[in-house]
């Protein structure tokens, strides 16, 4: 193992290996052949140093003043910026998504950072007239503390830069645990703060496995975690901060629906189920998992959907003209195939698809067809259960009203999009539809990072990324009251 490939934790502003010396392998899923590095396979008191150097750096960077803090942000934007390319590069051989769509990773970084950078400046509070004489009465946010940050593997820069950017720029400091299977693409986003001069403890990142995250999640040194992932895995983070009244964000699964209505325009409503359905290989949260389909336009729409999707180019991401590439491990590969199984036994139509693609150049990555399910009953569950794969569940209705039904009738609430000409179906599904993000003739991916991200029902608990809604989490309030009158004042009591 040359030194280039040995990777390391990141604690207290030291580059270092885990306290066990222990590694895992980092393996290309297009070409598992291709190991692209080993990386600490930590162990708990790896945690408590970093929590313990976060602890201690909070001290300091909570009285470095924010716009002074969010410079630092903007300096990794812009380095970011000129290192673009390469991370994406990096993020496709890590990852598997195409290389267009992680160069889209690495921007949507980019952005959250110019972001955040101008939040320094904007972390208003309000200032109010008192109701006693000689009275001043106002509100500040202030930070938390030490966030726990859990990244998943599909976003592995993204997801990253949304979680810490508004914690730093709050002034808190943080602990990322990254997906062990796109451990360098969090190391990247790491080491540019290194570069800009962030200081020693503000951020620290610990390389592992779920026990590694469980341990972030019960440390009692850690305010706050901020979790992107399964819900299996979030119920368990809320769990561990419940006792200690430690708070929570949790952004978990969706079964997200695009409604195609009699009067879409079809070739846009294809393109967005194209899109929504195998982008990232349907690797998204908001991944458009279900198409729900007018029996008027259902013939045609089905026929479209099934050629366009015939003419994707599956194959390794790093190939300008793949289209889809891999799954990113065995186990989802294998979670993917069971599903489509599933389907079939359930009494969908599989229309295309269906199989592991393992011959030739397919042989050593977790490659599957992207897959269409007709005639899907609602009441499947490959159309209520997220697959998190290039599967496609295509559900016929008979009208708008029973469309939005349809839609709703999931545990998730994520994402959800209309195709329709007319405003007031698209007003009607916008206000009904039980989802935290909503599109117009536009897929259920392709979220923005001024505005709040998150759903609701089994999707999220309530709090939301992004946007000023990221602040309101990295943040809390202290309402602030200077009496000048020289005597006691008590407030509604001396209100005549």
């Amino acid at each position: 193992m040359s030194h280039n490939d040995l990777h390391q934790n990141f604690i207290g502003g030291k580059w270092m290996p885990s306290v066990s010396q222990a590694s895992f392998e980092n393996r290309n899923p297009a070409n598992t052949d291709d190991v692209i590095g080993h990386f600490p396979d930590s162990q708990i008191e790896d945690i408590n140093q970093a929590v313990a150097a976060a602890t201690t750096a909070f001290h300091q960077w909570r009285l470095v003043p924010a716009p002074k803090r969010a410079e630092l942000i903007f300096r990794a934007a812009e380095r970011l910026t000129d290192r673009k390319a390469d991370y994406a590069r990096a993020m496709t051989r890590e990852m598997g998504k195409v290389l267009t769509e992680a160069a889209g990773d690495v921007q949507e970084a980019i952005d959250m950072s110019y972001y955040m950078a101008g939040e320094g400046r904007r972390q208003f509070g309000q200032t109010t007239p008192a109701e006693l004489p000689n009275k001043f009465a106002m509100s500040v946010r202030q930070p938390l503390g030490v966030c726990g940050l859990i990244s998943p593997w599909n976003f592995p820069m993204a997801i990253p830069s949304w979680k810490i950017m508004p914690a730093l720029v709050c002034g808190n400091t943080v602990v990322l645990k990254p997906a062990p299977e796109t451990p360098l693409s969090a190391a990247h986003l790491v080491k540019i703060l290194e570069d800009v001069g962030v200081p020693p403890g503000v951020v620290n990142m610990v390389h592992g496995g779920a026990d590694i995250g469980a341990a972030l999640t019960r440390h009692s040194g850690v305010q706050v975690i901020s979790f992107t992932g399964s819900n299996t895995t979030g119920r368990l983070v809320a769990q561990a901060c419940a006792p200690d009244f430690r708070r929570c964000h949790l952004e978990m699964g969706g079964k997200n629906a695009i409604i195609v209505m009699d009067d879409a325009n079809l070739e846009l409503a294809i393109d967005g189920a194209v899109w929504g359905g195998f982008g990232t290989s349907g690797q998204r949260c908001t991944a458009a998992s279900r198409v729900i389909v007018h029996q008027k336009v259902y013939k045609a729409f089905l026929e479209g959907f099934t050629e366009r999707t015939r003419r994707l180019r599956v194959g390794d991401g790093q190939d300008p003209s793949v289209q889809v590439g891999p799954l990113v491990r065995l186990s989802q590969m294998e979670k993917v195939l069971s599903y489509i199984r599933i389907g079939m036994d359930e009494g969908a139509k599989r229309l295309i698809g269906g199989r592991r693609l393992e011959s030739g150049a397919y042989a050593k990555g977790f490659f599957v067809e992207p897959t269409i399910f007709g005639d899907v009953d609602p009441n499947m569950r490959i159309a209520q259960e997220e697959i998190f794969g290039p599967v496609s569940a295509v559900i016929p209705c008979d009208d708008l009203a029973q469309a939005i039904a349809i839609a709703n009738r999931v545990s998730y609430g994520l994402s959800a999009a209309i195709y329709t000409q007319d405003i007031n179906k698209a007003f009607t599904a916008m206000r009904d539809l039980h989802t935290g993000i909503f599109y117009v003739n536009a897929s259920t991916i392709g979220a923005e990072v001024h505005l709040p991200f998150g759903g609701v029902k089994a999707t999220g608990n309530g709090h939301r990324e992004a946007g000023q809604a990221a602040l309101d989490f990295f943040s809390e309030w202290k309402s602030i009251y200077v009496d000048f009158s020289g005597k006691l004042q008590r407030a509604q009591i001396d209100r005549e």
